[in-house]
């Protein structure tokens, strides 16, 4: 049995049971090597600014060990967060035939970037980045050229959407060496509540005081600059859309700035972090999710995926990763300026001018999501697996 060997930052909850599915369909001997023990203990999360432990499992049904970090300041907000000197060893021993990178821009991982012998075991990358906001000038150029030659380490590397790929071509890697692996959340857990979980929004709406009556639009999340809720906040209190009420789910920096602006005005409302088994009744408790992130940050934007797969139709700005993919203008959706809050506006009321075609909108974006699976993320993995001739 072929070995592959998964280098990832911590346990992510998109990213478990992609590596689950590939342990028990592919045939591959699959191990995760992890970085730093997030998601499953409980730590403080750099956006949320509070103690953060998934409530869903993380590690089971596939092969992982961690990798002692050493870092003083562990985590994945700064280059020196991720310091395993062991990792090269850790991997070695596994003896893998391949691979897979799904970070780079760290101490521990520019380490066995340039320790690795690549003529005998491939290495693979899987990246989100994009170029949706495109800098310029002599810096921007440097960079051009020092992440073209990091790239030029790899045997092939994935891609997730259109941005993604456009800015691996960017890069120049060639077309040959590039293949489509999609973003994808756990669509199955979210589509197999999709019935349940309306009752249970309901009542989550009542405690909440939002009138029964009332079309919601939601923002959930990190509440930070760089998803800009300030802007849907702005853009909501511009307008005068009957019978629709505004709620914020998370937490972050600008919780209070929020709440400060929204304490005279009716219809917004504040819920705390969810963890994620409650994430389903959270999508399903709105009737237009929105992504107003401005900025190089949001490199997809999966709350989109899950908002989807619960049949919500969207609002995205054109720097959230995903826009040109998972969001078709006016199909189950609308996407605008980044930055621009009369246009945010604008979408919302014309989102919300037809409650019907939201609904219609909403079917659409499920049938979308439905072809953004873990089964499509791994056929991209083999068909690189196989030109890297694993």
């Amino acid at each position: 049995m072929k070995k592959l060997a998964i280098v990832v930052s911590h346990p992510i909850q998109y990213y478990s049971p992609w590596f689950k599915y590939l342990s028990n369909t592919t045939g591959l001997a699959v191990k995760v090597f992890y970085l730093w023990d997030f998601g499953v203990t409980k730590q403080v999360d750099f956006g949320f600014k509070q103690e953060i432990q998934w409530d869903i499992p993380l590690l089971s049904g596939y092969d992982y060990e961690f990798v002692p970090n050493i870092s003083s300041q562990p985590g994945t907000h700064n280059f020196w967060g991720l310091q395993n000197p062991s990792l090269m060893s850790q991997i070695q021993n596994f003896h893998p035939e391949a691979v897979l990178l799904m970070i780079y821009n760290y101490a521990s991982i520019y380490r066995l970037l340039w320790g690795w012998n690549q003529s005998q075991i491939p290495l693979l990358f899987r990246g989100d980045s994009h170029r949706l906001l495109a800098s310029k000038g002599v810096k921007a150029l440097v960079k051009r050229e020092f992440i073209t030659q990091i790239y030029r380490r790899f045997a092939a590397c994935l891609y997730v959407g259109k941005a993604n790929y456009d800015y691996f071509r960017y890069h120049r890697v060639v077309e040959k060496q590039l293949f489509f692996s999609p973003h994808t959340v756990d669509n199955e857990r979210f589509l197999a509540q999709a019935d349940t979980v309306n009752h249970q929004a309901q009542a989550w709406k009542q405690e909440l005081g939002i009138s029964s009556d009332h079309a919601v639009i939601l923002f959930a999340g990190k509440l930070e600059d760089k998803k800009r809720p300030l802007d849907l906040l702005k853009a909501f209190l511009s307008v005068n859309i009957p019978q629709t009420s505004l709620l914020f789910v998370g937490a972050g920096p600008l919780e209070t700035e929020l709440k400060n602006t929204a304490a005279e005005h009716p219809n917004i409302y504040f819920a705390p972090f969810q963890n994620q088994t409650l994430m389903p009744r959270t999508y399903a408790a709105a009737d237009l999710f929105v992504l107003p992130s401005c900025g190089a940050g949001e490199t997809w934007g999966l709350a989109i995926n899950e908002a989807m797969c619960l049949g919500r139709s969207v609002i995205v700005s054109d720097h959230v990763g995903c826009s040109q993919d998972l969001v078709h203008n006016e199909h189950n959706g609308l996407i605008f300026r980044a930055g621009d809050i009369s246009a945010l506006a604008h979408s919302l009321q014309a989102a919300l001018s037809d409650r019907e075609r939201l609904q219609k909108w909403g079917e659409n974006s499920r049938k979308i999501v439905g072809n953004y699976t873990y089964a499509q993320a791994t056929q991209g993995l083999m068909q690189a697996l196989e030109y890297a001739k694993l």
